[in-house]
């Protein structure tokens, strides 16, 4: 028994970066749910081992997620969107608009897990004067778990952005889960002593192409050594450059960046440019001696902190800045019973 693993589905799994961290940090991932075959194709990609099942949570029945698991599932994991949530009126968690969790307590209901985990944006603590997050520990304490909710920033554990989320860990049992103690500071600790410096840009792409004068390849070589242990750990088990690929920028555009300083956003743009993308994160430069900001997915409004380009998404270093680190750190605290 000593060398079992802890076995995890992963519910609303997307491609899986969730569980991957789990993965990482050696435990045994079954299963991932959702309903784009897409991200379960990519799932599967990096989660040789598991299964997966295609379909809306509301229909999954926990009888076919053990079927198709084939083992007991010690731990249940997930991000359930929070865009449903709605507490107006007589403050009903049971409200249909918030089916995506009332699924996750469902799940974990029937399976019995010994623990779970739930991940999702810092804004669900506040929400509802702290209601929501107040609701959620209410009711998986009823179900017999000892709830602890916090939110974490990646850069505070080795990884170079920015990047805060809302973690719910509930352990069966009446011991609460201890979140650890974060191990990346900006200069000094809170008792004023030289410690380990949170990762910067250039520590974490430095070692990467401009593609100031050319859109990249899907595959090449790299052109620099690494300068960092973070971009050597990147660069372990690959000897190419992968899917370092450019977009293609009207003049206007380049033009655009040019006028947006290291750190800036809109607000240092003419007055003429401030108003056409004024949310507070839009044309954002990164910072080369600082963690990235929180890069989500479409708006295509963060750019490179020398080239005059927007930074990269999907697959490609630029952005996949280790956000599954984050999950990795906490995971491994996990301290229940096998």
């Amino acid at each position: 028994m000593k060398d079992k693993k802890f076995t995890v589905i992963d519910l609303f799994s997307g491609c899986g970066g969730l569980s991957y961290g789990l993965q990482e940090a050696g435990f045994d991932v079954l299963l991932g749910i959702d309903n784009w075959q897409n991200s379960l194709d990519t799932f599967l990609y990096n989660h040789k081992n598991a299964k997966i099942l295609e379909g809306d949570i509301s229909e999954v029945d926990s009888k076919e997620i053990k079927k198709i698991a084939g083992k007991k599932i010690d731990v249940i994991v997930g991000g359930p969107p929070c865009q449903g949530f709605s507490l107006s009126g007589p403050r009903n968690f049971y409200d249909k608009r918030n089916r995506l969790y009332i699924e996750f307590l469902r799940i974990v209901k029937d399976l019995k897990p010994k623990a779970f985990l739930i991940e999702n944006v810092p804004g669900l603590a506040a929400l509802f004067n702290g209601e929501v997050k107040e609701r959620i520990i209410e009711e998986f304490s009823k179900l017999g778990y000892a709830v602890n909710a916090q939110i974490l920033n990646a850069s505070d554990y080795g990884v170079p952005q920015n990047r805060r989320r809302i973690v719910f860990v509930g352990i069966k049992g009446n011991k609460k889960f201890e979140f650890p103690a974060p191990t990346h500071f900006e200069i000094k600790n809170h008792k004023g002593e030289d410690v380990q410096k949170k990762i910067t840009v250039s520590e974490a792409i430095g070692d990467l192409p401009l593609l100031d004068k050319s859109l990249g390849a899907e595959s090449s070589d790299y052109v620099l050594q690494p300068i960092s242990k973070y971009q050597k750990k990147m660069r372990s088990g690959s000897n190419v450059l992968l899917n370092h690929v450019a977009s293609l920028h009207k003049q206007q555009t380049i033009e655009t960046i040019k006028l947006v300083p290291q750190g800036g956003n809109y607000k240092n743009l003419p007055s003429q440019y401030k108003n056409t993308r004024n949310v507070h994160v839009a044309r954002a430069r990164f910072h080369n001696n600082k963690p990235a900001p929180t890069i989500d997915t479409g708006h295509r409004h963060h750019f490179h902190p020398i080239a005059n380009r927007v930074q990269l998404c999907g697959k490609r270093r630029e952005f996949n800045l280790s956000q599954v680190s984050l999950r990795f750190l906490v995971v491994k605290h996990l301290s229940i019973n096998k």
